[in-house]
């Protein structure tokens, strides 16, 4: 488990891709843009500091490494996951909160939805097969994903992120039965 987050890592930024500044981007509130999958109020946040758009595209995977593994790894205690899962919640944990992540895997192994992954939902999930639970998180992650309505929803990005969830599936998949 603890040996996945730089493969996580990885895979996790082939699918964040690079600098854009999408308007209709939910994550890019107020003009910002995105890199590597870092919105400029996650990064600015980060450095406590404003930035601008020439600093958010020099952004590398070593800036936004810190970050990912703090702010999103961590908070969905990956590390004590089962491997394949421990990728596949954190990545959807990066695109939608890790709250959003956190309360689906709860509630697929059916355990109060609280969005903090702790030792209650540690010790139910070790009574679940990881696969058949990784497989459910893929239909619910699909779900969630229809469900966003708006110019800056389904309509515009579903696509990409139906084939973001469907790879991200297979590489959990690899790896939990690795």
């Amino acid at each position: 488990m603890k040996h996945n987050w730089e493969k996580s890592l990885g895979l996790l930024l082939e699918n964040e891709g690079g600098f854009t500044a999408d308007k209709l981007d939910r994550g890019n509130k107020n003009g910002g843009s995105t890199n590597l999958g870092i919105t400029q109020m996650v990064y600015e946040r980060w450095v406590g500091k404003k930035v601008d758009h020439d600093i958010m595209r020099a952004l590398t995977p070593a800036d936004v490494g810190p970050i990912y593994k703090e702010n999103y790894w961590k908070r969905v205690k990956a590390d004590d996951l089962p491997s394949g899962l421990d990728f596949f919640t954190f990545s959807w944990g990066v695109n939608s909160g890790p709250g959003t992540s956190a309360k689906a895997l709860q509630g697929i192994i059916e355990v109060v939805q609280d969005g903090g992954i702790g030792p209650k939902t540690l010790k139910a999930l070790a009574e679940f097969d990881p696969i058949e639970v990784l497989e459910k998180m893929h239909d619910k992650r699909q779900g969630f994903y229809e469900g966003i309505s708006g110019p800056g929803g389904f309509e515009r990005f579903g696509k990409g992120w139906t084939a973001r969830n469907k790879h991200e599936l297979e590489e959990a998949l690899i790896m939990a039965e690795g």
